[in-house]
């Protein structure tokens, strides 16, 4: 990077927490710490709704991925709609009238203690392990950028964020999500247009597109009904639904969210704007990603995009070897722009399999040389282009669009993880009657502790696959069990507290027996099998106990 590039990114950083701070107000309260003194106007929480998926893992593991698999993981998103109109409809004016803090702490007054506590800490556990996975995203792009280590990157991110969270509360974080959103969508724009000057100076775009379409990255839609199938459109419209539902009705980080909101009306039209934009958003960025992959066909492409290894590689016992992948590499790649500037499908793909397995075999090298059997390549690709191919001082605003959008999510999610903690936790079972003042201290130490805790897991995160599929897959041991209890909760009156109880149990017990005994069943269905065991089970308890 530049001089220019090091001067936008520090000097939009310092913007972003200092116009976040100063836009905090009445933070010296629960109520305007947690919750915004419920006074955000729709547009602005809705943005903030967004920003909280579209943290850097969205732009760097879903460009990655689609340059891989192209468009399939929009089908992901298909549920959304859906439900989010359901929510607006059930949720939103049910939490609102209820002024509560969190989303649990309705859990005790339908059923009991317990229910509240093992739900809110199922909350804490699965959220705490993805903000890990949030961290871990940018610390990749740095890291590979400033030749830095992954830990020192993600403390580096961590500490200017946990600052702002625990002085600004959710209006800093609600605010610097609304500038985060223009930006990251400004600088997706712009590696679009530089990506599609760098294809056409080859070949005409739609000849181009044709080659995309020809490999498969074009399909979006996959109507194959599989259980082992992760994206298909009824993985996406089932599955996803319950994902959707639990992660936007159920998780404290969403809900947290339209509670901030001035009325049921605003918090409905926060919630819809994620419903009639996401997915435009989202094909933005898969179709980037797909872009990237035609760029780097007429331009030379790296055999590997990870390269944090190369010293080790070229001074180990496979060196040799190494550097004859990479010497036929390089001819295939060539033999590769040749047939696409021709147009010839064929040969096109016929070298593009061939690209893909000596891709595979220096992969392979890696890991025995290394003996990192997590190494993975998907989520170095959009970085890499960013930092050798855009121009200068778009290089420094797309990292600091990367970094704010980290930022972004993760203050979110530590605001939501410190509310769980003391409203469901701290308040409910150990200090209930101390002053405002107190429990905001407490608060602040709080979100230190997570923190802390996320940055171990940022650690192991960085090199476990596309990281956009990783923190779902986290998220969907959880978030199917979570919310079958709300579910009992809100829709059926006969349901009881032991039951509800039970159900939770037997929720989590059986998707942790599938996700780990039926592994070929993709992790999008572990949210719906975790709900319907919930409901089922704790009906059937409920009807045995008062």
């Amino acid at each position: 990077m530049s001089v220019i590039d090091w001067g936008v990114l520090v000097v939009y950083l310092t913007w972003l927490v200092w116009d976040g701070l100063r836009r905090s107000t009445n933070t010296d309260k629960v109520e305007g710490y947690f919750l915004a003194s419920r006074s955000l106007p729709w547009w602005a929480v809705g943005l903030s709704v967004m920003a909280t998926q579209m943290s850097a893992i969205t732009i760097v593991g879903t460009t990655g991925q689609a340059y891989a698999t192209g468009l399939r993981f929009v089908q992901f998103y298909f549920g959304l709609p859906l439900a989010m109109v359901i929510l607006s409809l059930t949720v939103v004016p049910f939490f609102t009238r209820a002024r509560v803090y969190t989303a649990y702490e309705y859990l005790e007054r339908r059923f009991d203690v317990r229910v509240r506590t093992a739900t809110s800490f199922l909350f804490l556990a699965g959220r705490a392990a993805g903000l890990g996975v949030v961290l871990a995203a940018p610390a990749v792009v740095l890291s590979s950028i400033l030749h830095w280590s992954v830990p020192v990157t993600v403390l580096v991110i961590a500490i200017p964020m946990v600052f702002y969270t625990s002085f600004g509360g959710v209006q800093a974080v609600a605010w610097t999500d609304v500038k985060q959103m223009f930006v990251v969508v400004f600088c997706m724009s712009a590696s679009v247009v530089a990506l599609i000057y760098g294809i056409t100076r080859d070949v005409p775009l739609g000849q181009a597109i044709s080659l995309a379409g020809a490999t498969g990255r074009l399909q979006a839609v996959d109507t194959t009904f599989s259980l082992s199938e992760t994206y298909t459109l009824w993985s996406g419209l089932i599955g996803g639904l319950f994902l959707s539902l639990s992660y936007f009705g159920c998780d404290q980080s969403q809900v947290q969210r339209y509670l901030t909101a001035k009325s049921i009306d605003e918090a409905r039209h926060s919630l819809l704007m994620s419903a009639f934009v996401k997915i435009p958003l989202q094909l933005l960025i898969l179709g980037t990603g797909v872009l990237v992959f035609l760029f780097y066909t007429f331009q030379p492409p790296p055999m590997l995009f990870n390269r944090t290894h190369d010293g080790q590689v070229t001074a180990g016992p496979y060196a040799a070897d190494y550097a004859g992948l990479q010497q036929r590499f390089d001819q295939e790649a060539e033999y590769r722009r040749a047939a696409g500037k021709a147009n010839d499908t064929a040969a096109f793909l016929a070298s593009d399999k061939r690209l893909k397995d000596l891709r595979a075999q220096a992969a392979e090298v890696v890991k025995k040389t290394t003996g990192d059997q997590r190494y993975s390549d998907v989520n170095y690709v959009f970085p890499t282009f960013i930092t050798t191919h855009l121009p200068v001082g778009l290089v420094g605003l797309m990292i600091a669009a990367i970094f704010a959008a980290a930022m972004s999510a993760s203050s979110g999610e530590l605001s939501a993880l410190s509310s769980a903690t003391i409203i469901d936790f701290y308040q409910r079972h150990w200090v209930k009657d101390a002053t405002d003042a107190h429990y905001l201290k407490a608060s602040k130490v709080a979100t230190a502790s997570w923190g802390l805790f996320a940055c171990f897991v940022a650690m192991f995160a960085a090199n476990q696959g596309s990281l956009i599929e990783v923190v779902n897959r986290y998220g969907s041991f959880f978030y199917g069990s979570i919310l079958g209890v709300f579910i009992l909760a809100l829709l059926t009156k006969r349901a009881t507290a032991t039951g509800a109880f039970v159900g939770l149990i037997a929720g989590m017990v059986v998707v942790l027996s599938v996700a780990l005994g039926l592994p070929w069943i993709a992790f999008l269905w572990h949210n719906l099998i975790g709900a319907v065991v919930v409901v089922v089970v704790g009906l059937v308890v409920s009807s045995f106990s008062r």
